[in-house]
C-alpha cells in the first residue's frame, strides 16, 4: 500500500523489483497521491505484467490513529490469489541472495497448515547506507509472509498481522478476539531503508506519518517550532554495515548526496536536539546488555507472534 512515496523518497521501485522474480503477481493499493507525486509513473516504469494496481482513496477520518495503513494493506491483500502472501512496505527491500531461500521455505511449509506466517530478520539503516541501527527500541523480527486466509488481517498501523475471525473491517487496533499468528522463522532478512533520506525529506516524511496517526491539526501544532531538517544525531555511534546491499539499490545508493548534512563526529553538534529513543540512557544500557551479554537476544520486548520450530 502506497501514497506519495516518490516525493517522500521511498525506494518503491527497488522494493517491488527485489521480490518480483519469485512472485506470481504483485498487488499494489495506490492511494490518492498529491499532484506533484510520481508514484504511478515510477511503478509503471517497471513494465511488468505481474503488477496489478488497485486505485484507492484514503479516509483518515474513518480510519484514525494510523489504521488507514492497515486498511489499505487489507485492500491489497483481498485482491491476492496466491497461497502465500509476501507483504513488503515501500521502504523494505529483499536481497537477491535470499530469494531462493524464501522460495524453498514457502514450498517446504506450504502444506504445514499449523504455520500461519513466516518471520524475517531485519536490518535497519540510519541516516545513510553505511550505518545500522541496533537498539532495544527497534524490532529485530517481523512477519512478512502470511497465508492467504480471510481471517488474517493487517493489524494496528500495518506493521504486522493477526488472525481476527469475523472482523468488521473497522477497528484495526482491537485487542479482543484477535490472535497472534503461529510463525516459523527463515534465514533471510528485510533491508529497511525507512530512515535513510535527505534530512529535509525525512522531516516531511515524519510529519506525514504523524498526520496519519494524530490528525492534521495536532501535527501542525507539534511541528510549528521544529526545524525543517531532521537531525539524525551522531552517526559514528552506530555500527557500520559490513554486508552488501541488494543489487536493486545500486542506483539509489549512488544518488546519496547529503553526507555534509550528517554528523559523523563523536561530539553533539546540536545541543537543542531532542534525543532519539536509541540515544536515551535506558535504551543504551539495555541494548548493551542484549548485544554484549545475551548474543543479541532482546529482553522485555513485545512479540506479536507465536514462534513454532520448523527446522530451517
Amino acid at each position: 500500500m502506497v501514497k506519495n512515496v516518490t516525493k517522500l523518497y521511498y525506494p518503491i521501485k527497488e522494493s517491488i523489483e527485489s521480490i518480483l522474480p519469485i512472485v506470481d503477481e504483485y498487488i499494489i493499493a495506490l492511494g490518492d497521491c498529491d499532484p506533484d507525486d510520481k508514484t504511478l509513473e515510477e511503478i509503471n516504469s517497471i513494465q511488468s505484467q505481474k503488477i496489478k494496481i488497485i486505485h484507492t482513496v484514503w479516509d483518515l477520518e474513518k480510519y484514525t490513529r494510523g489504521t488507514e495503513n492497515a486498511h489499505q494493506t487489507d485492500i491489497a491483500k483481498e485482491h491476492c490469489t496466491g497461497d502465500w502472501l509476501f507483504y513488503l512496505q515501500a521502504d523494505e527491500v529483499v536481497h537477491e541472495n535470499d530469494l531462493p531461500i524464501i522460495k524453498e521455505r514457502c514450498e517446504a511449509l506450504l502444506n504445514d497448515t499449523e504455520v500461519e506466517g513466516i518471520l524475517f530478520k531485519y536490518v535497519h539503516f540510519w541516516g545513510d547506507y553505511n550505518h545500522r541501527l541496533i537498539s532495544h527500541g527497534w524490532y529485530q523480527n517481523e512477519i512478512r509472509i502470511v497465508r492467504n486466509s480471510p481471517d488474517i488481517h493487517s493489524w494496528e498501523s500495518a506493521q504486522s498481522f493477526r488472525r481476527i475471525p469475523n472482523f468488521d473491517g473497522k477497528d484495526y487496533r482491537q485487542q479482543k478476539n484477535t490472535f497472534k499468528l503461529k510463525v516459523a522463522d527463515i534465514n533471510a532478512s528485510i533491508f529497511h531503508y525507512g530512515w535513510v533520506r535527505p534530512p529535509h525529506i525525512m522531516q516531511s516524511k515524519n510529519k506525514s506519518l504523524n498526520t496519519i496517526h494524530k490528525g492534521v491539526q495536532a501535527v501542525e501544532e507539534e511541528y510549528k517550532d521544529r526545524s525543517n531538517s531532521y537531525d539524525y544525531g551522531i552517526l559514528n555511534r552506530m555500527p557500520l554495515f559490513k554486508g552488501t546491499h541488494p543489487a536493486v539499490m545500486k542506483k539509489m545508493i549512488a544518488r546519496f548526496n547529503w553526507a555534509d548534512q550528517l554528523n559523523y563526529t563523536e561530539k553533539e553538534l546540536n545541543s537543542n536536539r531532542e534525543k532519539h529513543k536509541h540515544d536515551r540512557l535506558k535504551y543504551r544500557l539495555v541494548t548493551f546488555i542484549e548485544q554484549k551479554l545475551r548474543g543479541g537476544k532482546q529482553i522485555f520486548t513485545f512479540k506479536n507472534y507465536i514462534m513454532i520450530r520448523k527446522g530451517k
